[in-house]
């Protein structure tokens, strides 16, 4: 609801006026099963999308690293938000609660990526499944599920929890999710198409949409879904598109991370599809296959 309104108050503040409809997703009703474990995609875009087709909203508001790395031709993504820091943060309660120095933490998440990060560069660590709105995920950490939570910096600093951050995680390490930090604004390709340029004039970040194209794009390419603990980060510097990225095994034994530096102006989407083919040339293709028959 907050990503709701706060592309309700950027339309407001440029004379345009929007009513929210509130949608509850099968993501958010299905909290006793993890992302991965319920077996699809779009488990929280799939009700939005049906309303963008029946007519009954002229845009859908998600959590940019939420979206399906490809969509139905029926949609397209005209906006990406300026994107918040991109890192991971981990909250707690406990003053000490640090992952260098209290190796006896429980930390809940049910992130594939986090999980397998965790098991790579703390071994020692313990996890334990956790879903639901940030509010629903601290009461469970407060009644004792676990010691701290493995949380986005955005939705942390967003919903002002800022104050229960204990550490902040390097994304050289703990590399994002494809798009986490943005929202991605989705409609039907039957908008009108002048409502449609002027919705993205006033909600799209060029920077962002630029790094968000490419990490998609890798995404795409890996074949990756909220099961595929795949990672990538895409930022704009001087010299072009600084793009890292990589897969880590889901026993947090094998990691393959690898750079990619664009020809500024060059596509993002190329920059994204070279850095995912670098990753599978150097063995992902047989990491990607060993998830698939753990999963299976």
């Amino acid at each position: 609801m907050w990503q709701a309104y706060y592309v309700r108050d950027v339309l407001k503040r440029a004379g345009l006026e929007s009513e929210i409809i509130p949608i509850e997703t099968r993501g958010d009703k299905l909290l006793n099963i993890s992302i991965a474990g319920i077996g699809s995609k779009g488990v929280f875009t799939a009700e939005l999308e049906q309303m963008l087709v029946d007519g009954d909203i002229d845009i859908a508001v998600h959590s940019a690293k939420d979206l399906p790395s490809s969509l139905d031709n029926h949609f397209e993504i005209i906006a990406f938000t300026e994107r918040e820091q991109v890192h991971d943060v981990l909250i707690s309660n406990r003053p000490d609660a640090d992952l260098k120095q209290s190796q006896d933490l429980l930390i809940g998440t049910s992130s594939t990526r986090r999980i397998a990060l965790l098991k790579h560069y703390y071994p020692g660590i313990s996890t334990v499944p956790v879903r639901g709105n940030l509010q629903t995920r601290i009461s469970k950490m407060e009644s004792g599920l676990c010691d701290a939570l493995m949380l986005a910096y955005a939705g942390v600093i967003r919903m002002e929890y800022g104050h229960l951050i204990r550490q902040e995680l390097n994304p050289s390490e703990f590399t994002t999710s494809a798009g986490q930090g943005s929202l991605a604004v989705e409609v039907s390709v039957a908008l009108d198409p002048d409502r449609k340029e002027l919705l993205k004039q006033l909600l799209n970040h060029p920077e962002t949409d630029i790094c968000l194209r490419a990490e998609r794009a890798f995404l795409f390419t890996m074949e990756g879904g909220c099961s595929i603990p795949a990672f990538v980060w895409a930022r704009q510097k001087a010299n072009g598109l600084h793009i890292t990225g990589g897969i880590v095994s889901l026993d947090g034994t094998k990691m393959i991370r690898k750079d990619v530096v664009g020809v500024p102006g060059g596509a993002p989407e190329a920059s994204g599809h070279q850095l995912a083919e670098l990753i599978l040339d150097a063995g992902g293709r047989e990491i990607l296959l060993d998830i698939k028959n753990l999963l299976l």
